[in-house]
């Protein structure tokens, strides 16, 4: 899951970006609006936090740029400025929630899962294929109803995989799911994590099997 990071205090986002990282999630950050406005065009984000007090202006500001996208990820304000007035001017902006500073890690990690819920289409639906069930929200694969331990960039992978199951996913596509764009991968980065993830599949029992379309991208099928 790709989460854009507003943030201008070095130490917190740091923090921040290694601990959402050991659960999961690829976390892209940028200190200030002017970045920021450039980095939520990326299609491939599914929530934004946002600091508010920033080097160049309100994080607020941003709400109604976000609003406007056709993709419209989720946006959590993370801020000191907790003032009833201030939470109502952010979530009257249209912030999806709002969350003061400091808070502890376990409570963000429900509000992302929360407000994951409330835009998908149908919150409780798996990703099923073969004998695999993906869990989007809780961020969990399952094979026969026993747990598969996947590392972070091998759910990412599955995710948008079993999203177009049946359908060849572009590697650029792919990319931009696994990778923040910071990242650097080789050219045979994506390979090699197509390799780990073919390999737990076939341990698990999954009877799901990539489909490699050579310099194109991947496709997921039952076997």
């Amino acid at each position: 899951m790709r989460i854009l990071l507003v943030e201008d205090e070095n130490e917190l986002a740091l923090a921040l970006r290694s601990a959402l990282g050991r659960r999961g999630f690829v976390v892209d950050w940028v200190p200030d609006l002017t970045q920021a406005r450039e980095a939520i065009r990326d299609p491939g984000l599914r929530a934004v936090l946002l600091d508010r007090r920033l080097p160049d202006g309100d994080g607020v500001s941003l709400l109604p740029e976000i609003a406007a996208l056709p993709h419209r990820p989720p946006v959590i304000v993370l801020t000191a400025r907790a003032q009833t007035e201030d939470r109502v001017r952010g979530l009257d902006a249209g912030a999806d929630d709002y969350l003061a500073k400091p808070f502890e890690l376990d409570e963000l990690l429900a509000r992302l899962r929360a407000v994951a819920r409330r835009r998908e289409s149908a919150p409780t639906e798996l990703l099923a294929l073969g004998a695999l069930a993906f869990d989007p929200v809780q961020r969990e694969a399952r094979v026969g109803g026993l747990p598969l331990q996947l590392r972070r960039r091998e759910l990412a992978l599955l995710e948008v995989l079993l999203r177009r199951a049946g359908r060849v996913v572009l590697r650029e596509t792919i990319e931009a799911a696994l990778f923040g764009f910071d990242d650097a991968p080789s050219s045979n980065t994506l390979d090699a994590h197509v390799s780990r993830l073919r390999r737990r599949l076939a341990e698990s029992g999954a009877r799901v099997a990539i489909h490699a379309l050579r310099g194109v991208g991947y496709m997921a099928k039952a076997e």
